[in-house]
């Protein structure tokens, strides 16, 4: 296990770390260039050799359901893996998918929207929500049961 001094060698060796110190002999590093809210990549590094760095869902590490992994057995090399993954991680901007939306019309020549939001199949007329659907198919069989198709 490395020491503290040791842990702490490795994480200073990143310039685009902030050290902060906080309660109880503990250390915090920041990211400042963050693009999100989040801007801590070690959390509350101990004299004891304790602490965390933050790699939220990250599919690379096991972290707890705070984004946090404890880094207490970490080796020189896995520290220096985790700390440059949580700066990238928060230096990278997420992919957002933007929703799925269908315009659907009737014979008459009426017009609804499907918007997938959050998880949900909402259908609108105009700004107005008509209904809502836990699934694709369930929302797409109710438009064409009302005499709507896809256009």
């Amino acid at each position: 296990m490395l020491t503290f001094e040791d842990k702490l060698a490795v994480i200073e060796e990143f310039p685009e770390l902030t050290r902060k110190d906080v309660s109880l002999n503990r250390l915090n590093f920041h990211y400042e260039d963050s693009l999100y809210e989040k801007t801590t990549v070690v959390y509350h590094l101990h004299p004891n050799g304790n602490g965390f760095v933050y790699t939220g869902s990250h599919p690379g590490f096991e972290a707890n359901p705070k984004g946090l992994v404890n880094i207490r057995e970490f080796t020189r090399d896995e520290l220096r893996e985790i700390v440059r993954a949580s700066i990238d991680l928060l230096a990278t901007e997420e992919d957002i998918v933007p929703p799925v939306e269908e315009l659907w019309k009737d014979a008459e020549g009426h017009s609804l929207q499907l918007i997938e939001e959050d998880d949900r199949w909402n259908i609108y007329a105009g700004d107005n929500l008509e209904d809502s659907f836990g699934g694709y198919d369930e929302a797409a069989l109710y438009l064409r049961e009302e005499g709507f198709r896809r256009r």
